[in-house]
């Protein structure tokens, strides 16, 4: 397997919104990338704002950048401000170094993909994403 498939993806997505409603979180906005970058499925719960599917892009999408979860890239962001200011730029915006943004990898440990969901608190996004992850039967990897 080298890319996360659709049938995957949706299956994140559906997992990690049922437990979101479960737990009562904020409207989410869930966007599901391959290894490449390129979207495979984006949702977008009534609700959400409408810079959700932005900033849950650019979780996922900085996760892949970078290798590892966007948790990983707060902590590191917070050591070296500018240049993850410079690296923003670099990445056209598509980088949100807080936690929500979760690599894929299947059962040898290869990205296959990241999931980055936007609308409550970073550490319930991730949650949500880690539960989606899990129950489509990959390895979630949101980072140290």
């Amino acid at each position: 397997m080298s890319d996360i498939t659709l049938a995957q993806a949706d299956a994140i997505v559906a997992a990690a919104l049922t437990e979101a409603r479960a737990r009562a979180f904020e409207p989410l906005t869930i966007v599901v990338l391959d290894a490449g970058g390129h979207l495979v499925v984006a949702k977008r719960e009534d609700g959400s704002g409408i810079l959700r599917y932005d900033i849950a892009f650019a979780k996922a999408y900085g996760a892949l950048g970078f290798g590892f979860g966007s948790r990983t890239l707060a902590g590191r962001a917070a050591k070296a401000p500018m240049f993850f200011t410079a690296v923003s730029a670099v990445a056209q915006g598509r980088m949100v170094p807080v936690p929500g943004g979760v690599l894929v990898r299947d059962a040898q440990g290869r990205v296959v993909g990241a999931v980055g969901i936007s609308g409550d608190t970073g550490d319930n996004d991730e949650a949500a994403a880690i539960h989606g992850i899990e129950l489509a039967g990959l390895s979630a990897d949101p980072g140290a």
